[in-house]
């Protein structure tokens, strides 16, 4: 099985399968392919265009050759493959609710993405608190993600969502990396669970990775102009 993946330091949607897969020690080859540019001819275009029909990351691919894009579709596409492991809550009403925070996760929050891009070497305080300032939308997504965190936490008792770590958590792991880069505020329920959630050993080993690239990306970089 190999999941073709984006830079770490950046790329957020990449982060959700490989932390999944590697916390639950589900094996796989990691394939990356560098963003060098999304034009058609660009190096990423040209190599990951090869192997997804959508020419974007993440995009699994089984061992019979069966090919699955879409963070969603591989995380469903995972649990069904591997049903001895708890990717999803067991419970059906809990399970129910999971699969919606992941699909508002999918569709939503489109402040944080647009204002908040993946960076997880950066420590960006001042653009966090100028974005606060002058981007009502953040302050509303921040809110949001308080109220989905703190009522299922309080149902499942913790440490993450639904009680164990699952696709849910790392689906809301990119939004943890962001919280940290920004500084963004956190009531003391999203604080405990961004803390949990960075402290996962897939997430530990994923922003260890992050760190060792050492790649500056000037198109993904809107608020430096260096490392």
């Amino acid at each position: 099985m190999q999941l073709y993946i984006g830079n770490k330091n950046y790329s957020s949607w990449s982060m959700r399968p490989w932390v999944l897969m590697r916390h639950f020690g589900l094996p796989f080859e990691e394939v990356m392919v560098r963003f060098d540019g999304f034009e058609p001819d660009s190096a990423f275009k040209t190599t990951i265009a090869r192997t997804s029909p959508t020419g974007k990351v993440p995009v699994l691919v089984d061992d019979d050759g069966l090919v699955v894009w879409d963070t969603l579709a591989i995380a469903e596409y995972l649990a069904e493959r591997h049903p001895e492991q708890p990717l999803w809550p067991q419970e059906r009403r809990a399970r129910a609710r999971a699969r919606s925070y992941c699909a508002e996760m999918h569709s939503g929050f489109g402040a944080l993405r647009q204002h908040c891009s993946q960076n997880l070497e950066a420590s960006l305080p001042e653009v966090g608190a100028h974005l606060l300032a002058t981007q009502p939308g953040l302050q509303a997504d921040l809110d949001r993600l308080d109220t989905l965190w703190s009522e299922a936490l309080q149902a499942s008792g913790g440490p993450f969502l639904f009680g164990g770590f699952g696709i849910v958590d790392a689906y809301f792991a990119p939004v943890v990396g962001r919280l940290r880069t920004y500084a963004l505020p956190m009531s003391p329920t999203m604080a405990a669970y961004a803390d949990a959630v960075w402290a996962s050993p897939g997430m530990q080993a994923w922003v260890a990775d992050a760190l060792a690239e050492q790649d500056f990306i000037a198109f993904e970089e809107p608020y430096r102009t260096g490392r």
